[in-house]
């Protein structure tokens, strides 16, 4: 047996292996599906977000799970695409606050089809119980590993 063979072989036998590639296959096909809409899964995720209220670029990278400096040059991205636009916020004027603008609106509830599908699609591959369970199971495991 070579050298890749045994560290697959190792691999296989690692639950981070699992977690690690069926959270690259979910992205991968969010990104498939998201792509003619002209965004990103992150780019998605913000909107998503922004559908519920306007939030500041630190809100909106910790509800995203981005470093602040990612999400100003994605709220870049999606100011120049109109999808966004920021102003200055009633509390504090030098924090920005983005809201979706109207064809960010009209973008967002074509993309978030796309998406919903993608999850109904996973869903779908588990019975009520099961689906249940897995959600369990790995709230379990980020619990776990968030105390440390």
């Amino acid at each position: 047996m070579g050298v890749e063979e045994r560290i697959a072989e190792s691999l296989e036998t690692r639950l981070g292996t699992f977690l690690k590639r069926s959270e690259q296959a979910l992205m991968a096909e969010k990104h498939r599906v998201l792509k003619p809409f002209g965004l990103s899964v992150p780019q998605y995720a913000a909107l998503n977000a922004l559908s519920v209220a306007p939030l500041s670029g630190a809100q909106l990278a910790r509800i995203c799970y981005v470093t602040p400096q990612s999400m100003a040059s994605l709220l870049s991205t999606l100011e120049a695409k109109k999808l966004i636009e920021r102003t200055p916020s009633d509390v504090h004027a030098q924090v920005l606050v983005a809201k979706l603008t109207r064809s960010g609106h009209a973008v967002f509830r074509k993309a978030n089809e796309a998406a919903l599908a993608v999850e109904a699609r996973l869903s779908a591959a588990f019975t009520d119980d099961e689906e249940k369970s897995l959600r369990e199971l790995l709230q379990r495991a980020i619990s776990t590993l968030s105390d440390g």
